[in-house]
């Protein structure tokens, strides 16, 4: 027994005197911290867990939900950050953690994710959409580029096309491409340079950092290449180097270099091309040449050229056809013509015209006949139905029944169908089948048939 038992410490008590040194020292209640995530964990209820680790350390950290919540990025696992929060210790597991306030991305990472949400909104947008891509001339006249007045790219570029394509004309379109006010700057040109009558645009700069070339990553450079309507090569630094500009352009270069590459062909293009349009000329001359030659060939030995006669013979010929068959059908037009004449002298009209007419005559008298016959018998029709109407209409006639000794008793122009709806005093109507008598009642007296 090394000593009484009074001299150990329990664990938990240990673990929370180590919480209360944290907490008493004032250097741990503001700690700021970088480094990269690892082990991240998203818990259900919003809690992040971590670990914050750099070349040779790592300590573990928690930001709870309340400060989660307002993080403008997702963490995730090899993120660089930047972490702001307090030092304590976790009694439960005895270990001490950064719970943190604050975290933003690290510097350059902080870029990244604003060139990952551009490009993202972007491309849903359709900017980098294939089908958009206006087509690169092979043979300009003349290319715009935009690009800083000093430096290695328009150097590139011009000596580049000097060389390669030595008759195209260039215009050059001086432009800030790093800086704060280098984005507005490019826009600014490339409407300039659309007011030009160009074959292609040239727009881009040298390598440089992220930053050096953020220019060409804003949204308004970005629209301003997709709006243009004279076809843009991008040409922004490196190789390895990608922008916003690179996907939204309609050819994206590797270099400046590489643009003017694109943007032209060179001399020996040329050349093999003039020889290619040249041996095709040349096939075409001969070929028409010997087609013409062929004809004339021909012609020379043809029957008709050797015996020119036969020609004029051919066509004497067919003369004496045509007058021929004019004469037949002249005699024939005559022949019908006299037979028509003859019909019409033939006719009986012609000879006895006032027959036709009595025959008219005698027509209309007969048709007068039967007309007057139908009317007639109509009207005596429409007389007979008539009488028979008004009998029937006399027979249900109401006032008929007056003749028979019975009187029609009204009262305000009503009819009186019941007795209780006359009373002492009432001025009625009595109509009779000839008279129409005004009376007042002055008694009422029941009595039964």
């Amino acid at each position: 027994m090394i000593g009484t038992e009074e001299k150990y410490l329990k664990i938990s008590d240990l673990n929370e005197y180590i919480k209360v040194m944290f907490e008493e020292n004032s250097f741990f209640h503001k700690i700021y911290l970088k480094g990269e995530i690892s082990n991240f964990k998203n818990h259900t209820r919003g809690h992040l867990y971590f670990t914050l680790k750099d070349e040779t350390s790592r300590i573990s950290a928690v930001m709870f939900y309340n400060n989660a919540v307002h993080l403008n990025f997702k963490p995730e696992d090899g993120m660089n950050v930047l972490v702001e929060g307090r030092i304590s210790c976790y009694p439960a597991q005895g270990t001490y953690q950064i719970y943190v306030d604050s975290m933003e991305v690290d510097g350059l990472g902080n870029l990244y994710l604003e060139y990952e949400k551009l490009k993202k909104k972007l491309e849903s947008e359709g900017l980098f959409d294939p089908k958009y891509k206006k087509p690169i001339p092979k043979y300009p006249k003349k290319i715009g580029i935009i690009t800083a007045p000093t430096g290695a790219a328009i150097r590139d570029i011009l000596s580049t096309i000097k060389r390669r394509y030595p008759i195209c004309e260039t215009i050059l379109f001086p432009s800030l491409v790093q800086g704060d006010f280098a984005a507005p700057e490019i826009v600014r040109q490339i409407k300039k340079a659309n007011e030009y009558d160009l074959d292609v645009i040239i727009c881009g700069r040298g390598g440089g950092s992220i930053e050096d070339l953020w220019a060409f990553n804003e949204e308004i450079v970005a629209r301003a290449i997709f709006a243009s309507k004279i076809p843009i090569i991008s040409a922004v630094g490196h190789e390895v180097d990608f922008t916003i500009a690179d996907f939204v352009a309609d050819l994206r270069a590797p270099t400046p270099t590489g643009a003017a590459e694109l943007a032209v062909p060179t001399k020996f293009d040329i050349e093999c091309l003039l020889s290619e349009k040249k041996r095709q000329l040349n096939t075409l001359i001969k070929n028409h040449l010997k087609r013409k030659m062929d004809r004339v060939k021909n012609l020379k030995s043809s029957f008709i050229l050797k015996n020119p006669m036969t020609l004029y013979e051919l066509k004497e010929q067919k003369l004496d056809l045509l007058m021929e068959n004019l004469h037949k059908n002249m005699l024939a037009k005559i022949k019908e013509s006299e037979s028509k004449l003859e019909y019409i002298k033939q006719n009986a009209i012609l000879k006895h015209p006032l027959a036709s007419f009595e025959r008219t005559k005698n027509n209309i008298m007969i048709y007068q006949e039967k007309l007057k016959t139908n009317i007639i018998n109509l009207l005596n029709q429409k007389s007979h139905e008539h009488q028979l109407l008004l009998n029937t209409l006399k027979l249900v006639n109401p006032l008929n029944i007056l003749e028979k000794g019975y009187s029609l008793v009204t009262k305000d122009g009503k009819i009186v169908r019941e007795e209780n709806k006359i009373q002492i005093n009432d001025k009625i109507e009595i109509k009779l089948a000839k008279t129409e008598l005004k009376a007042i009642v002055k008694e009422k007296k029941e009595w039964k048939i």
